[in-house]
């Protein structure tokens, strides 16, 4: 499946890359043609005569010229490939990439890419849990990167968690699965809602919920990856989504984000509406800052408008309509009758009462049901991972026409 594909495998110095000579022995098994490029602290855990005699080319360490003298050109290598794949990642070099500091020749090769991009994170646990390395992450994530997610394991530290490179025969899995079918969205127009509303009190003060827009940017990443020409509805949040298939349109209430998705609906093939949409909003807003006093305050609250439910009403033939649905109690219960009420295909369900699911988190548990009953029941992943798994049950199990 990678006969003739060129890839690039650029190596960082993490004690995780005495697993990469295992890495491009798979690869050039499979046929690819492998060109090694490594940061001079790499050169540490493993050498480049060896990597040399694997890929049966010379390997590129120095930024400024090879061995023979000549300049290496990392523009050249960028549009050369067909696929590059940097691994092990430090989080220097993660911080490096997600900021465009390039230092060293892996670097400068990975902002001259022109080709998909992978990324295998390594690094102690603590270290990978930081947020600095999640903030760069969803940075790198948000650019349409793959990120390969490490496992969880023994690390060279002697802890155990999450922080080991993925091994190489499923990161050969994954860049093969790449190859044949991820471009099963391609030109398919899809609509993603994400984030919260915020419904105005006076100009200082709103009402708002938790939601920080993770889960439905990652659906429209993913989406986008897979070729499709994706619309990203999104509430107040921090996220990025640079991808040149996401066009994102930012609005705050969720009357505007009503209007948005009642415009863009009617043109697309599939609508993921994961945003945390508020149920009520202030019947009067103040235009000047209300001011505090000791007397008893309260607020009159009707209802927004469903936006769910309408464009479920006026969902048109061979359209797919995904809702999400957050529960505390009788999840699957509340989650089939929102199924059944709101007319959608598919349903997903999180649960607050899920270790690890819920707002504001890098993970996710989810539950897809459709009017069959629970149809999947998946396991607390990131959620890049989550989002993967979404989208790969819509194509799966609803036919999407060419």
């Amino acid at each position: 499946m990678l006969k003739g594909k060129r890839i690039v495998v650029g190596i960082t110095g993490s004690i995780a890359a005495y697993k990469v000579p295992f890495l491009v022995r798979l690869l050039v098994k499979e046929g690819a043609e492998v060109r090694i490029i490594m940061t001079p602290s790499a050169k540490d855990f493993v050498t480049p005569l060896t990597l040399a005699t694997l890929s049966q080319h010379p390997v590129i360490a120095d930024p400024f010229k090879a061995d023979n003298g000549e300049w290496n050109n990392h523009v050249e290598l960028g549009q050369w490939a067909d696929a590059m794949i940097f691994a092990p990642v430090t989080a220097n070099t993660l911080g490096k990439m997600a900021h465009g500091i390039a230092d060293n020749f892996v670097v400068t090769a990975y902002l001259s890419a022109k080709c998909p991009v992978f990324i295998a994170p390594a690094m102690d646990l603590d270290m990978y849990a930081h947020p600095s390395t999640q903030n760069n992450l969803g940075i790198l994530s948000s650019y349409g990167n793959f990120i390969i997610e490490p496992q969880v394991g023994e690390l060279a530290s002697g802890l155990s968690g999450p922080g080991r490179m993925e091994e190489p025969e499923e990161i050969v899995l994954m860049i093969k699965d790449h190859f044949t079918n991820r471009l099963d969205l391609n030109k398919k127009k899809i609509l993603v809602t994400a984030g919260p509303t915020y419904e105005n009190i006076d100009p200082v003060r709103f009402l708002g919920n938790r939601s920080t827009g993770k889960m439905g940017f990652s659906l429209a990443i993913e989406a986008a990856r897979r070729g499709a020409e994706v619309t990203l509805v999104t509430g107040p949040t921090h996220l990025i989504a640079l991808h040149p298939n996401i066009h994102r349109i930012d609005v705050e209430s969720a009357e505007e984000m009503y209007r948005a998705c009642m415009l863009e609906a009617p043109t697309t093939e599939i609508v993921i509406m994961a945003a945390a949409v508020s149920d009520y909003t202030c019947s009067r807003k103040s235009t000047q800052k209300l001011k505090k006093s000791s007397a008893p305050f309260s607020l009159e609250l009707i209802p927004t408008r469903d936006i769910l439910r309408e464009i479920g009403r006026q969902k048109k033939k061979n359209q797919i309509l995904v809702g999400f649905a957050l529960e505390t109690d009788n999840e699957l219960d509340h989650a089939r009758k929102k199924l059944t009420e709101k007319n959608l295909d598919f349903i997903v369900l999180n649960s607050l009462n899920e270790n690890g699911a819920g707002f504001g988190l890098e993970t996710n548990k989810i539950s897809i049901i459709d009017h069959t009953g629970t149809a999947y029941q998946g396991t607390l992943q990131n959620k890049s991972v989550v989002a993967e798994e979404i989208i790969d049950f819509i194509v799966k199990n609803r036919t999407i026409q060419p």
